[in-house]
C-alpha cells in the first residue's frame, strides 16, 4: 500500500509529496506534468508550482517504474573505487540459469566492502544473491540458486554496465549409478543418455559444473595438465563435440572409441564419453551458463575455485 502524504507551507509556495512504498522514500518533484499534482496547487490556494523538493538525508529516491520485457532498472550504488570494470557476461548475451555474474577490475581492489557497494544486480524477477572473491582483481556475483528461467538482468558496476538474459531452464544430471546423462529443458526430461565417467585412476568430481566454450572440434592432449602423452594415463586425440563444464579440463565430448563401456562401465580419463548423436545434441542444445550436475562417482568434489565451479562455494 502506498502511503502520500501532502504537506504544505503556505506563503512560502511549497509543497512536499513524500511517497512511501515498501519502506523506501522519495524526493518530491512539484511539477504538475499532467500527474495530478495540479489539483494541490488549486485546492491549496498557492500561486505556482515550487522547485524540486529535497528529501531529509539518508532517504533514497523511489525505483524507477518498470517496462514489462525491458531490463530492470537498478537501484543507486555508492562511489565506485575503481575506473572501470569488465563485465561477464556481456551486454546482450543469453546465458543458462547457472551463469555467475563476473567483474574484473584493472587493478587490484584494496577496499572490497566499498567495491560490493558500487555494484548493482538488479533482476526480473527479482533474485538474492552474494558476493565471491576470486582475487583483488575479480568478484563474482550468482543468486543463491539457479536463476530463473527468461529472467532480465541489469549489473551496475561503478561506470560500467551490462543487461543480459537467461534462457531455458536447461540442467543436465550425470549420474554414476545409472550411468547416464539426463537432460531436463524447464522441467521436461528431453534426452536422456548413456555416459562412462572417469575410470578408477582418473575418477570425475562430484558436483554442480557450469557449461563453459564449446569446440566442434579439438585435440586433447594430456600434456597440457600434466601428464605425459606416453604415460599409461596419457593421450593425444581428436574428438567432436565437445562441450567444456570445468576448467581443469573435464568436457562431454563424442567418444565412438568407448560405445561399448557406455552406460556400462567407466573408461574415461575424467570427461563424460558419450556418442556421437549425443554429443552433437548436447553441444547443439546446451549454452554457456547451464549447469551440468554430476553425482555418485568415486571421485571426491569438484573445486570450487576451479573457475567453473561456482556453486560449489
Amino acid at each position: 500500500m502506498k502511503l502520500v502524504r501532502r504537506i504544505a507551507a503556505l506563503g512560502l509556495g511549497v509543497a512536499l509529496a513524500v511517497g512511501i512504498s515498501g519502506g523506501t522514500a522519495g524526493v518530491a518533484h512539484a511539477n504538475p506534468g499532467g500527474n495530478g499534482f495540479a489539483d494541490w496547487w488549486t485546492e491549496l490556494g498557492l500561486p505556482g508550482p515550487a522547485p524540486d523538493v529535497a528529501l531529509p538525508p539518508g532517504l533514497l529516491p523511489p525505483p524507477a517504474p518498470q517496462t514489462p520485457g525491458a531490463p530492470p532498472v537498478p537501484g543507486p550504488v555508492a562511489p565506485a573505487p575503481f575506473t572501470s570494470a569488465g563485465i561477464n557476461p556481456a551486454a546482450g548475451e543469453l546465458v543458462g540459469v547457472a551463469q555467475p555474474v563476473i567483474i574484473n577490475f584493472p587493478a587490484p581492489i584494496s577496499d572490497r566492502a566499498a567495491a560490493e557497494r558500487a555494484i548493482s544486480v538488479t533482476s526480473a524477477p527479482p533474485v538474492s544473491g552474494r558476493f565471491i572473491w576470486f582475487s583483488n582483481s575479480q568478484v563474482r556475483w550468482r543468486p543463491h540458486e539457479f536463476w530463473p528461467a527468461h529472467a532480465q538482468v541489469t549489473v551496475v558496476a561503478g561506470p560500467s554496465r551490462s543487461n543480459f538474459r537467461t534462457g531455458d531452464a536447461t540442467i543436465s544430471v550425470a549420474d554414476d549409478v545409472t550411468k547416464t546423462i539426463t537432460v531436463t529443458r524447464n522441467g521436461q526430461i528431453v534426452r536422456t543418455m548413456p555416459v562412462s565417467f572417469g575410470k578408477d585412476r582418473t575418477p570425475t568430481p562430484n558436483g554442480t559444473y557450469i557449461i563453459g566454450e564449446r569446440h566442434r572440434h579439438m585435440v586433447m592432449d594430456s600434456s597440457t595438465y600434466g601428464v605425459p602423452v606416453d604415460s599409461p594415463d596419457g593421450y593425444r586425440i581428436d574428438v567432436e563435440y565437445a562441450t567444456r563444464m570445468s576448467n581443469s579440463g573435464i568436457f562431454v565430448h563424442a567418444a565412438p572409441w568407448s560405445l561399448q563401456h557406455q552406460g556400462v562401465r567407466n573408461v574415461s580419463a575424467g570427461c563424460l564419453n558419450v556418442s556421437t548423436d549425443d554429443a552433437r545434441w548436447f553441444y547443439e542444445n546446451t549454452r554457456k551458463g547451464d549447469p551440468v550436475i554430476v553425482r555418485n562417482t568415486i571421485g571426491g568434489r569438484l573445486n570450487g575455485w576451479d573457475g567453473l565451479g561456482d556453486w560449489m562455494l
